[in-house]
């Protein structure tokens, strides 16, 4: 009997939704497929599952939904040239983000999209005898519940649907709840623990079950003025938390950067990840997204510049100065990385390809780097590099230095190139072949340190044992031992926790859900006043009610919207 089947390459072709809300895509009927091995077969339809990971991890669409909305990351009008976008960035950090939004349009296309391709795979591998398939099918079926999470998070829905030609049923609240932690529990026993972190482990379902637990109070009852955090689900928080900390498989990483590098695919510390090594086509923008256009992180390629995107509010930069005053932040290790000395004499400098680093971290003042003219970048006698002090020459500005300001808003002097500490948290691969694609570094959706801040967290709303609490945090902070780690804490509070994930997690997409959870997401920050509830949850997208208008009723738009 000639089977159903995705291979790899037949996947490339398959269409779009034909409805945002229906989940349906094509099964291309595998003219090949007698020629493929079940086992063969089986990687081919669960590769397209995790596909489109890369492209949700983007430097625009979630990062947008998960940073920009909040008062971690801002990004202007640059220059009144660049990033426009009539005006999309602007709104979503001033919680005025529409339905016809494209970052949220695109977001929610993907997610549904990964959710469709999970449904298939659920229904195609049963037909197939390998014995990795038993695996597979519980990874489709734990990313659908990951997927899900991702809906209930950003808009406040699941769709459930178990076959391709049924029409999803839409829940919410505490069914959504108890639906996706009814999923994550089933597959948990038949995945494997070693194949992670670009794949779903045993470790990462219990990651993302505490995850679950712990913003469950917000997910029940999202508008609530005073959530609910039930001892029994902080509990569970703490259990799932135990599980991956004791099963001794993870560990915290000494070196903070090093979880951003481009080889982190073997770093102990990443739980689950978006894995996009060189091979499998992944993309630098997150490294790029940041930096200035004068900005060149590799020799080889002097058109892979940064692109001006978003700099950090004064704001969120204020709690480091606040929490370590009278010392600079740059004590905290996670702050900023210094990666060659000889920036410290740039009149002077000269290094080879093999040795230029950009600094990462949080970069602010007088930027040095690779200085490029006419095209091409300049040699010294000896045919180095020359390293200088930087001008905003590509935007035809070559007297005015690439010096990043705190200040930064959406007025003019606000919105200038220079404006805002920027971010280069991922390191650029050097494996690219134009320093825009082929990125190496895995994009980090859980790792070690967020699980010993939940458990800390738990611990704290649970019984309010603050001991315990702090006894977690130290634990990561004094991990970082590659460089001077910070100082112990001494104390510990729900206040001093929600900073501590500030420093620990920036840029990586979970200020937004952090914030709502700690109770911060309608206050004031540069440019957002604000207060609305509402908008804890984002309209769904118009396109996707306009396709779902064949059912009367079926898909309403949230309040607010």
């Amino acid at each position: 009997m000639k089977k159903k089947i995705y291979s790899t390459l037949a996947l490339a072709g398959l269409l779009v939704l034909n409805s945002c809300t229906d989940l349906k895509e094509i099964v291309l009927d595998e003219t090949l497929s007698s020629n493929l091995s079940d086992k063969a077969a089986a990687e081919g339809i669960i590769a397209p599952v995790y596909a489109r990971l890369p492209d949700l991890f983007l430097h625009t669409n979630y990062f947008t939904l998960q940073e920009i909305s909040t008062d971690e990351a801002i990004l202007p009008y640059r220059g009144g040239t660049d990033w426009g976008d009539n005006g999309i960035y602007l709104n979503m950090h001033a919680h005025n983000y529409v339905s016809t939004d494209p970052n949220i349009r695109n977001t929610w296309n993907i997610i549904v999209q990964g959710m469709s391709r999970a449904i298939t795979a659920i229904n195609t591998l049963p037909t197939l005898k390998d014995p990795s398939t038993k695996t597979f099918l519980a990874e489709a079926r734990g990313m659908r519940a990951y997927y899900s999470m991702l809906t209930l998070d950003l808009f406040g829905l699941v769709f459930v649907k178990d076959d391709i030609g049924e029409t999803s049923k839409i829940i919410r609240g505490n069914e959504a709840v108890e639906y996706i932690k009814s999923e994550l529990l089933a597959v948990e026993p038949n995945l494997e623990t070693t194949v992670g972190p670009g794949r779903l482990t045993k470790g990462a379902v219990w990651g993302l079950l505490a995850r679950l637990y712990l913003n469950s109070a917000v997910y029940r009852d999202i508008y609530s003025t005073n959530f609910t955090f039930k001892s029994e689900d902080m509990d569970k928080v703490i259990e799932y938390c135990d599980k991956i900390i004791s099963s001794g498989q993870y560990q915290l990483s000494n070196d903070y950067f090093s979880l951003f590098n481009s080889n982190n695919h073997d770093n102990k510390e990443l739980i689950f990840a978006v894995d996009q090594r060189a091979e499998l086509n992944g993309h630098n923008r997150m490294a790029y997204f940041s930096l200035s256009g004068d900005q060149f992180p590799l020799p080889a390629y002097p058109a892979a510049n940064g692109t001006d995107g978003p700099g950090i509010t004064s704001d969120y930069y204020r709690t480091w100065v606040n929490a370590y005053a009278p010392q600079d932040p740059k004590v905290d290790p996670r702050f900023y990385k210094q990666n060659i000395s000889i920036y410290t004499n740039p009149a002077d400098s000269c290094v080879t390809a093999e040795s230029f680093n950009v600094d990462r971290g949080i970069l602010r003042g007088q930027q040095y780097g690779l200085i490029r003219k006419n095209g091409v970048f300049v040699r010294c006698p000896n045919g180095n590099y020359k390293i200088g002090k930087l001008f905003h020459d590509t935007r035809n500005r070559p007297t005015q230095p690439v010096e990043f300001t705190e200040k930064i808003d959406f007025t003019v002097e606000g919105s200038n190139y220079n404006t805002g500490y920027r971010v280069e948290k991922y390191e650029f691969s050097k494996k690219s072949t134009s320093g825009r694609n082929f990125g190496d570094a895995d994009l980090v959706i859980l790792r070690l340190a967020d699980v010993y801040l939940m458990r800390a967290e738990a611990k704290l709303r649970k019984s309010g044992d603050a001991a315990s609490a702090l006894a977690d945090v130290n634990t990561v902070r004094a991990s970082r031992t590659a460089s001077t780690p910070p100082p112990a804490l001494t104390s510990m509070s729900l206040d001093l926790l929600y900073r501590e994930r500030g420093f620990e997690f920036y840029w990586e997409m979970l200020r937004r859900s952090d914030m709502i959870r700690f109770g911060k997401y309608e206050g004031t920050w540069t440019e957002k006043t604000n207060n609305n509830v509402q908008k804890r949850i984002f309209p769904i997208p118009q396109t996707a009610i306009d396709g779902a208008s064949n059912i009367p009723g079926y898909l309403k738009q949230n309040p607010s919207y």
